[in-house]
């Protein structure tokens, strides 16, 4: 073979395999550039709203010591005045007839079982009528159900009542007030001792704190409920007896006990219910330490009028809202949409925090779970998956083939 044919072949094969070269990258640039998956995109966040309100003051009274409280919220709300524990008179039979119910049940308005009382009860009689206690008559051969002598030891605010039921539910005084202290101990009530049934002994007490704690396990309880809502009860031998708190019926006050010594004061454990939007919220509070009841009534009143606007129902995440929005380098976008309502009753200034968390995202069906928003109030934490409000397609080989960069 001549020069000049080699020459010719060696170029032939050189452009044969240069043209073969560039088709097979061309062939894997665009195989691998058109099935590459494209990268994921983060969201631009949206900032929850604020929600927190400002602070409701309560309308404390001038004098002594209080506290307020609504079921279903940790704590106290709020309260004035010396938070010690110091005598509690009468209202000390709710910690009597909620150790009592611990060892003796008693469910909603059934009567449950007879008691029939003796002489040791009519001597218990006479001896709360030496102490100047409150009474309500008793005799021996006498038969109430235990849900009437209940009436009867919270009703009137019988003392000889709350001696008879406990020893009848624990044999002796003694053996009750050893059950009532392991009762406050297990509810963690630190702040109250008792040291008699009825009160009149300056030695119970308790603190305001606690008082409030009291109330709700009361309110908790339906037969203890319904008991401090009677304005009234025909009782059977004993007659016609009359609640001592003047308040039951006014504003929506439905309990739940006064207490009144000279050690104690003019004192009030009481609960409302408050309507909040298409809801209630229970508020249970106390006043200790009053001049008098009737200015004790209006103190309380104006109290619960200050406290009633401190509640608001608060739309915490309404479904739909958008907390992000994804934006692809091929024109398409989407939403990170709140999947689900939620909201909550808040009182006065309780912090509202919002904390969102969306992830990265390349492609997605409509309805995919894309994250969450978490919504803190007080100490509880609301939890709503936010989902992609549309579908976020590939963009196709031919994308890919000419944005090679953004692959």
């Amino acid at each position: 073979m001549s020069n000049s044919r080699r020459q010719v072949y060696r170029r032939r094969r050189f452009a044969f395999f240069g043209v073969l070269a560039v088709i097979l990258a061309a062939v894997a640039y665009l195989t691998s550039s058109g099935l590459a998956p494209v990268s994921s995109t983060a969201a631009a966040l949206t900032e929850p709203p604020a929600l927190t309100q400002a602070a409701v003051a309560p309308a404390w009274p001038d004098l002594g010591a209080g506290a307020i409280g609504a079921v279903g919220f940790d704590g106290v709300l709020g309260s004035t005045g010396d938070q010690a524990s110091v005598p509690i008179a009468s209202i000390t039979k709710m910690v009597t007839a909620l150790v009592i119910l611990d060892a003796k049940p008693l469910t909603g308005d059934e009567p449950g079982p007879d008691i029939t009382f003796t002489d040791d009860d009519v001597d218990i009689y006479y001896d709360a009528i030496a102490e100047d206690g409150s009474v309500a008559p008793v005799s021996a051969g006498q038969v109430l159900s235990q849900r009437e002598a209940f009436e009867t030891m919270l009703i009137p605010s019988a003392n000889n009542y709350s001696v008879s039921l406990a020893v009848w539910a624990f044999g002796s005084v003694d053996a009750y007030l050893a059950a009532a202290a392991d009762y406050l101990a297990a509810n963690g009530l630190t702040g109250t001792t008792v040291a008699d049934t009825s009160g009149i002994s300056a030695q119970s007490v308790s603190s305001p704190a606690d008082l409030v704690a009291i109330g709700e396990l009361v309110m908790a309880n339906p037969a203890l409920a319904s008991i401090v809502a009677m304005p009234t009860a025909d009782i059977p031998t004993v007659g016609t007896v009359t609640n001592t708190n003047k308040l039951l019926g006014v504003d929506g006050v439905d309990g739940i006990k006064t207490g009144t010594t000279d050690e104690a004061g003019a004192c009030l454990l009481f609960a409302v219910d408050v309507p909040v939007g298409d809801t209630s919220v229970t508020l249970v509070g106390v006043v200790l330490g009053g001049d008098t009841h009737s200015e004790l009534n209006e103190s309380v009143l104006s109290l619960i009028e200050s406290v009633k606007p401190g509640f608001r129902t608060v739309t915490l995440v309404e479904a739909g809202t958008s907390f992000g929005t994804f934006t692809t380098p091929w024109g398409q976008s989407g939403q990170a949409v709140a999947e689900a309502s939620e909201s909550a009753v808040v009182w006065s200034d309780t912090p509202i925090e919002s904390t969102v968390d969306v992830r990265a995202l390349a492609l997605g069906e409509k309805g995919d779970s894309v994250g969450s928003v978490e919504v803190t109030v007080g100490s509880e934490t609301v939890t709503v998956p936010l989902v992609l409000d549309q579908t976020i397609t590939d963009p196709g080989p031919f994308w890919r083939w000419t944005h090679p960069g953004e692959v």
